[in-house]
């Protein structure tokens, strides 16, 4: 029966809105066939209400993933229960341009969206309504702020001075990484290059730095500890890989330094169960790098027995 209170004017600028709102709205019924399809689906799509109608949505857009949406949209043909995505999760559902100039460097269309039942006359739900939301400016501006944050973190963890980590994140790092030791069988080496008995000018040392910099795997992490030392934690290497590594930085140090190839002292220490904290382990790799001196290659592996 038709609700008196509504004439067909009212269905026309009803309809009127539907088509013009600034959100996309589609109508699918069980078999996810498209029943409507408003004027932002059509201007962002190129695909018109009228060759909309009747389609099934995975075939139109088959770059849906078709299990994922079925989950999502399943619980509200049977519960009842709205459902939602955020960009955050997926960044869209339909991959639509971006057409926007003031966001013009995002290349798509990032999306919220809302799945909502609609009822029938006898109170089951037939059809779903999804509901587009446009969040491109949304997400562009959280994802800068992260990548603000992102360096500015760099940067408070960055010695201006050497171009390599502070000591204080540095030192966070081995704890992180003692601790990740402990729960794996992954090894974990700290080496500590000692060069403190050597007189080099600020100009060849801020050299010396960017050289080893270079030679680091991206995983790989350093600092200057004290005056004179560097100290470089090297994650998944052992005792050999370290070795090889500290070897190659003092040859390739000593092209710029030459006698920082003869007279640097190396330790080496290796992350054990038996270490409580980082501290022992630097006790240990720092134990090792003065036992070095005695040594005819001034260089020290740490053992446990040492």
């Amino acid at each position: 029966m038709t609700n008196p209170n509504i004439d067909l004017g009212d269905i026309h600028w009803l309809m009127d809105i539907l088509q013009n709102i600034d959100v996309g709205l589609v109508v699918l019924d069980k078999e996810y066939n498209i029943q409507l399809w408003n004027g932002f689906m059509d201007s962002h799509s190129g695909i018109s209400p009228q060759n909309a109608k009747g389609e099934n949505l995975f075939t139109l857009f088959p770059d849906i993933p078709e299990a994922w949406f079925r989950k999502k949209a399943e619980p509200v043909f049977q519960l009842k229960t709205r459902t939602f995505t955020i960009w955050e999760q997926r960044p869209y559902l339909f991959h639509f341009k971006n057409y926007r100039p003031i966001t013009g460097r995002a290349t798509f269309m990032y999306q919220n969206t809302a799945i909502i039942p609609l009822e029938s006359i006898d109170r089951q739900i037939h059809h779903i309504c999804v509901i587009i939301y446009d969040v491109t400016d949304a997400a562009l501006g959280k994802e800068e702020a992260h990548k603000l944050g992102v360096e500015i973190n760099k940067l408070t963890r960055v010695d201006p001075e050497t171009g390599l980590m502070t000591t204080d994140a540095w030192h966070e790092e081995i704890s992180r990484e003692l601790a990740r030791v402990h729960r794996s069988e992954m090894p974990s080496c700290i080496a500590l290059l000692d060069h403190s008995q050597l007189a080099i000018d600020a100009d060849a040392l801020k050299k010396a730095y960017a050289l080893l910099a270079r030679s680091l795997r991206q995983t790989d992490l350093a600092c200057v500890p004290q005056s004179g030392q560097v100290a470089v934690l090297l994650p998944a290497s052992d005792e050999g890989d370290v070795r090889f590594f500290a070897e190659r930085i003092r040859k390739t140090i000593g092209r710029q330094i030459p006698e920082f190839r003869n007279h640097t002292r190396i330790g080496i220490a290796r992350a054990l169960d038996t270490f409580n904290n980082a501290n022992e382990w630097l006790q240990a790799v720092d134990a090792a790098c003065t036992a070095a001196a005695n040594t005819d290659d001034h260089l020290q592996i740490h053992t446990p027995d040492s």
